[in-house]
């Protein structure tokens, strides 16, 4: 049996070839848009062999899909490459579609008083060296901290200032003052903390207007400074019958980007699931209950607010039980029936005789 010949070999190659060449060619009538740093391929082609495919088109979006595929693949090869670890990658360009921010921009940190002032004054901050020349060491120092120059917590020797009690400990007196500095700064810290998350904090004297503070408001200050550490008030000592803080919040986990995909199409059926189906996803009988008692928490509201109007309005009591500004036929008690003592107004029947005529009530003369 003799083998293939050489032109039947060569012929058989250049199929191949041409096979190949095929698979990774595809022609369009209208060139796709590429966004290579997304790694994005929109075709504009209308979809005529889906409208011809029927009622079971997944064969031609296969073929739809590969071929978009293939001719991005083709343009990623165009890109220059570069080699990282014994690896070839391509090099993306800049992302040219903008895809929308899946969490809202945040919001800008509100200014201190200090930045506040700054701006209405038209104060700019001025850059300063760390280091400075200390005269009496004859060294560069840190401008401020540890070993800084003119420190002057290292003097052994204090001088006594004009007009200052001879008896006074100088030494004391600065420490108390570097102290209260230091309150100062903190309480600054924690009013531009609270006014960041929209709190009150007590006034700059640390009391009240009135004179004293309430158990709500020393409570909110407290834990105000509590929560206003590293830690966020995890590791800070509590009172013996003090509750456990509540937790800020919860930090958020979400699912990853790539990689588990059973779990995203498992959310996405669902969803769906949900969309299509014709039964309503709402319980009538708890949002029912819910709206009889939001409105039953109306009413109650408006009775209270209703009484307590009624009481403000409604003055002394006079004589006989009758408020001031009552009509008169609520006042005093009645005898006789319907008629009752009435110092004015027409007469009524069931009052008390007097000289054999029937009048209702006592009347001035």
């Amino acid at each position: 049996m003799e083998g293939p010949s050489v032109e039947e070999l060569l012929a058989k190659a250049e199929r191949d070839e041409a096979e190949k060449l095929q698979r990774i060619t595809v022609h369009k009538e209208l060139e796709l848009e590429f966004d290579l740093g997304n790694l994005l391929a929109s075709d504009r082609n209308p979809p005529a062999g889906l409208r011809r495919a029927g009622p079971s088109p997944e064969a031609e979006l296969q073929a739809l899909a590969r071929d978009n595929t293939q001719l991005l693949i083709n343009q990623l090869w165009q890109l220059p490459t570069e080699r990282v670890e014994e690896a070839l990658v391509a090099r993306l360009p800049e992302p040219t579609t903008r895809l929308p921010r899946e969490k809202p921009v945040p919001r800008p940190r509100p200014l201190t008083r200090w930045q506040q002032f700054a701006r209405l004054k038209g104060i700019r901050p001025k850059k300063k060296t760390n280091l400075v020349w200390d005269e009496v060491s004859g060294q560069w120092r840190r401008r401020w901290g540890y070993q800084r120059a003119r420190d002057d917590t290292k003097e052994w020797l204090i001088e006594v200032p004009g007009g200052a009690d001879p008896l006074e400990d100088q030494f004391a007196k600065r420490i108390q003052a570097k102290k209260e500095r230091v309150a100062k700064n903190e309480l600054n810290r924690l009013r531009n903390l609270a006014r960041a998350h929209k709190m009150q904090l007590p006034s700059a004297a640390g009391m009240h207007p009135t004179g004293h503070q309430s158990k709500e408001e020393l409570g909110r200050a407290m834990q105000v400074a509590k929560v206003s550490t590293a830690s966020v008030g995890r590791f800070q000592e509590r009172l013996p019958k003090e509750k456990a803080p509540r937790s800020s919040g919860k930090k958020r986990k979400f699912q990853p980007l790539f990689g588990d995909f059973a779990a995203e199409k498992k959310s996405q059926l669902e969803m769906l699931r949900v969309m299509n189906s014709k039964k309503p996803q709402l319980d009538v009988t708890r949002a029912t209950n819910k709206q009889m008692r939001e409105e039953d928490q109306e009413e109650a509201a408006k009775r209270r607010k209703m009484s307590q109007k009624g009481k403000r309005k409604g003055g002394r009591q006079g004589p006989g039980g009758q408020r001031k500004g009552a009509p008169p036929s609520q006042a005093g008690k009645r005898k006789g029936g319907l008629g009752g003592k009435m110092n004015s107004g027409p007469p009524r029947l069931g009052g008390k005789r007097k000289g054999g005529q029937h009048q209702g009530g006592k009347r001035r003369k």
